[in-house]
């Protein structure tokens, strides 16, 4: 008997194992290191370098656009069994990594040596360059374990890494040497750590780390957080009764966040605090260290206002502050200055996300820019445009140019690091299963130098997708159908919405689309629609959900299914189910309550259901605070709706979850019992927001679709 798709899935990790990642390109443009795990089902990360072909191999390896691939530590071999601490666990579940053995590395400026943790020992390893050098073994650093986040200096000297609350350095090259705290909580501290992101950075924020090397190495920026003053969840394990709660310092909307300091801490473990108005600006959203000059951005409580300021010396100074209602989206590589002091950015104009320099726009109206890559010679970014935003292009541009240049192909969803005039492109489109990861050289972006191995295992699914605009905001939606589906008859149908803001579930990547062409081919039609409030489409399409996360979202879902069944009659709406997680599980449960009459059954896997037990940086950004808010909570909770609920309703939890806290759904259950409405609850034992473990990946989707089966 052949294996099912949902095991495998659950065995591959939802096929991210085996994948290269973390890639860096040295300076000489000589090598390439990677990390990659030895097969689709292995989730160990082990280090590799691609080499390039020197001498008498040159020609050979060109000819065959072929670097030579190495693998430089074998983390399966070399594993020494210690415990990752608590820190790290919580570190890796912001960051949703779902891979162990080495899953990060760091380098120096000059590319000599590299550095990595595994099972929280410290090691370091020596860089060899040329054709005949050979990688020596790594050696492991007198640390005591317990080693979180590992930075090389920028002249490979030293090494930072956090452990027990405190940021430590040591030599990189000294094998015998101990490392030094450059500095940590007093003893009488129970809340405070140095060198860790904070909760709301770390989880709304996309900043996981909490110190930066200076550019000249002579120190190392370092963020202090005291999480007093912020209130205390309990996450208990209620299947081991014998074990205590563990506590959980949780920023609720309308609460205090955790205090956030910055110092200069140099080698000899001399600390200087860095000021900024922290009252008016109490995130630290963004550090970028290797620009022109180092820059950071600030954002107030409101995250309508953002300050940007430049860190000379032992000093801030204030570059920007800037206002955008009704918020300020943060995104990757920016804000940062140029060579002459030139700001570059991305800011809202004339309804799109468009790159800028000394706020002037360099990019043209209805092209969003979602990130910045590189600014070292030209601006090089990703971006999409309203007219298809389910694809995400490279390009770059000449700083004083107005001339686009088109790094990817012209179709698909692409990313890519670049050092010099290389590149590392990784590809996918609708008609591939598999990621693709090339080096190319940027001065004949068609030359691929080239592919890096993929050991992903190859799914057993093949997606169909048929991507559809509708009604007059133009609504992006997919389409899939049962492989054996014929014209005519009609089907069920499977919404599939994430339609939450800062993420897209539309694009032109058919690795998107596996589980939803599994559920298909069960009998139903799966449709997915980007909602207005989520990404890609410009600003009006996204502030739509501004103080309202319900009314926009169902509205949209509802006119998109209504537009899709004149086009598909096969559509059957007189039986439609909604599922989805995290945000996308809200909506589930909104829809099913709100409108009965479109559908007929829910499954919201880990929902927010009143928005004043989700977090302060990212309720606050779209509902403003309880206090002042109220009605806008109210109308957006599942709570004050629960005497709505007339249809199926299966919720999904983990009991560990501390992103989407238990207390969603039991709060939730409780409004639908008192109610007097009847509902499912299925308690996940030890899972978090994300559910890595195989047995509980494979039979999650195997009891939505018997719950699926057995209400449509």
């Amino acid at each position: 008997m052949s294996e099912s798709f949902p095991r495998q899935k659950a065995a591959t990790r939802s096929f991210r194992l085996g994948s290269p990642k973390h890639f860096r390109i040295s300076p000489r443009a000589d090598l390439v290191l990677f990390i990659r795990s030895a097969g689709g089902r292995n989730p160990v990360g082990d280090i590799w370098c691609a080499r390039k072909p020197q001498g008498t191999q040159l020609r050979e390896a060109q000819a065959q656009k072929t670097w030579r691939e190495e693998i430089v530590f074998d983390a399966v071999t070399q594993q020494v069994g210690g415990e990752l601490p608590p820190e790290e666990k919580a570190r890796r579940e912001r960051m949703r990594e779902v891979t162990e053995g080495v899953t990060s590395f760091t380098v120096d400026e000059d590319f000599t040596t590299i550095a990595f943790v595994l099972d929280g020992e410290l090691f370091a390893q020596q860089i060899p360059h040329g054709e005949q050098s050979a990688w020596e073994a790594a050696h492991q650093l007198n640390t005591g374990g317990g080693c979180i986040d590992p930075q090389l200096s920028p002249d490979g000297n030293n090494i930072a890494f956090v452990k027990d609350s405190g940021l430590w350095v040591i030599s990189a090259h000294n094998k015998g040497e101990h490392p030094r705290k450059l500095a940590g909580p007093a003893e009488s501290e129970t809340d405070v750590t140095w060198g860790l992101a904070d909760f709301a950075a770390a989880e709304e924020l996309d900043r996981v780390r909490g110190f930066w090397w200076l550019p000249d190495s002579a120190g190392v920026l370092v963020e202090r957080v005291d999480d007093s003053g912020v209130e205390t969840a309990w996450i208990a394990d209620p299947a081991n009764p014998r074990s205590s709660p563990r506590a959980h310092k949780y920023p609720f909307a309308g609460t205090p966040n955790a205090e956030i300091a910055l110092y200069v801490c140099d080698l000899t473990s001399t600390c200087t605090q860095i000021d900024w108005d922290s009252q008016s600006f109490p995130y630290l959203a963004t550090v970028n260290m290797y620009g022109s000059v180092p820059t950071l951005s600030f954002l107030s409580r409101n995250q309508q206002e953002v300050c940007i300021q430049t860190l000379e010396g032992n000093a801030l100074h204030h570059t920007e502050t800037r206002t955008e209602v009704p918020w300020h989206s943060v995104s990757s590589g920016v804000p940062t200055l140029i060579s002459g002091h030139q700001l570059v950015e991305i800011r809202p104009m004339e309804g799109s996300h468009r790159l800028c320099v000394n706020g002037e726009p360099v990019t043209p109206i209805g092209m969003e820019i979602n990130s910045v890559i590189s600014t070292t010679d030209d601006l090089v970014f990703t971006a999409s445009t309203n007219f298809d935003p389910t694809h995400q292009l490279v390009y770059s541009l000449a700083i004083g140019s107005s001339v686009l240049r088109l790094l990817s192909p012209e179709s698909g969803v692409h990313s890519a690091i670049i050092t010099g005039n290389l590149m590392v492109l990784a590809s996918t489109n609708l008609n591939s299963v598999l990621s693709s990861y090339q080096l190319i050289d940027l001065d004949d972006p068609t030359h691929v130098l080239h592919e890096f191995v993929n050991n992903c295992e190859i799914p057993a699914i093949n997606p169909h997708v048929e991507i559809v605009t509708t009604g007059v905001h133009e609504l992006r939606s997919a389409v899939l159908w049962p492989e054996d589906h014929i014209q005519g008859t009609k089907l069920p149908v499977i919404c599939a919405p994430y339609g939450g803001p800062q993420h897209q579930r539309v694009i032109a990547a058919g690795v998107a689309y596996l589980s939803d062409q599994w559920l298909a081919n069960q009998g139903f039609a799966v449709v997915i629609t980007d909602n207005r409030g989520t990404p890609s489409h410009g600003t009006e399409f996204e502030y739509a959900i501004a103080g309202d996360l319900a009314t926009v979202v169902v509205e949209d879902q509802v006119q998109a299914l209504t537009d899709l069944a004149k086009i598909y009659p096969d559509l059957d709406l007189d039986r439609v189910g909604i599922h989805g997680w995290s945000f996308g599980g809200y909506l589930a449960a909104l829809a099913v309550m709100e409108r009965p009459d479109v559908f007929h059954a829910g499954v919201a896997g880990a929902p927010v259901t009143d928005w004043a037990l989700y977090d302060t940086a990212y309720t606050e950004r779209y509902l403003g605070t309880p206090q002042d808010n109220p009605e806008q909570y109210e109308r957006s909770s599942l709570l004050t709706k629960a005497h709505k609920l007339t249809r199926p309703l299966l919720i999904i939890h983990g009991l560990a979850d501390d992103n989407v806290l238990m207390a969603n759904t039991l709060q939730l259950s409780g409004a639908l019992l008192a109610a007097g409405k009847t509902h499912c609850v299925l308690p996940l034992t030890g899972v978090t927001h994300m559910t890595p473990q195989e047995i509980v990946a494979e039979n999650l989707m195997l009891a939505e679709l018997e719950f699926f089966q057995q209400y449509l």
